[in-house]
């Protein structure tokens, strides 16, 4: 089967993913696979697929925001993807969560407009359990992963603000860790459509500033919790393989 968005052919696909949003993220996660082989760039979509520890799988970017990014997740679905894995960044509602850090994501507030056109209001946007624990196992033996905490996110359409304020106080009240702007896409597209998902997220600032005036994602400490998590997801990848 060609899937005409990703222009990719189902039958290149193996049954795991690693999902970004970065195309230039994409590449460096591929440089860390063998045997890795570029199959398509279209629009913010390039694919990748490899080897990594002997196990197969694609490494996929998806853009910026839920609309965009699901159409990414339900093509690499109908191609046969089982299991994928989000690998990106977050800001963070805590001072003990600062920019460096990790989050497991385990959940998703979905305060975006994608999924509401999907799902009624009340369905949640939820990780899979096994992917949580194989993510979770896999920062507790990657060197030097700081301080990776596992929790509920929100995600949000908006990444400046604008004349309406969005509920981050409250948010932070509730005890949700941090924001980004994919995931509540990614869980729920897999549940739908029976996949298993998950996400680790580097944290690179804090989410209730006013990101026009601070936000530097360019920071060693950024690249570092980047580069960890990275190494944890193809980890996790490996446990999760290992486990069927």
């Amino acid at each position: 089967m060609y899937l005409p968005i990703l222009q990719i052919h189902s039958e290149d696909m193996p049954p795991y993913a690693i999902v970004c949003g970065d195309p230039r993220r994409a590449k460096a996660i591929a440089d860390k696979l063998q045997n890795a082989k570029e199959l398509a760039f279209a629009r913010e979509y390039r694919t990748f697929v490899g080897e990594y520890n002997g196990i197969r799988l694609a490494v996929v970017s998806h853009g910026v925001g839920s609309p965009g990014a699901a159409v990414c997740f339900e093509e690499l679905i109908r191609a046969g993807v089982k299991t994928l894995i989000r690998v990106g960044t977050c800001g963070s509602y805590h001072a003990d969560i600062p920019a460096g850090s990790l989050v497991i994501s385990s959940a998703a507030a979905r305060e975006e407009g994608l999924t509401k056109q999907l799902v009624p209001s009340g369905f949640p946007a939820v990780a899979d359990p096994g992917i949580i624990a194989a993510l979770e196992a896999a920062a507790a033996e990657v060197p030097g992963s700081g301080v990776v905490r596992t929790g509920i996110t929100v995600c949000y359409d908006a990444f400046f603000t604008g004349v309406e304020e969005l509920p981050h106080r409250k948010y932070k009240q509730a005890g949700i860790l941090a924001v980004e702007m994919e995931i509540a896409a990614l869980y729920v597209v897999s549940s739908l459509r029976g996949a298993r998902a998950g996400a680790i997220l580097a944290v690179d600032g804090f989410a209730d500033e006013d990101l026009s005036e601070v936000y530097d994602p360019h920071t060693d400490a950024v690249a570092q919790a980047v580069e960890r998590e990275i190494g944890i997801a193809l980890e996790a990848v490996v446990r999760l393989a290992q486990s069927e």
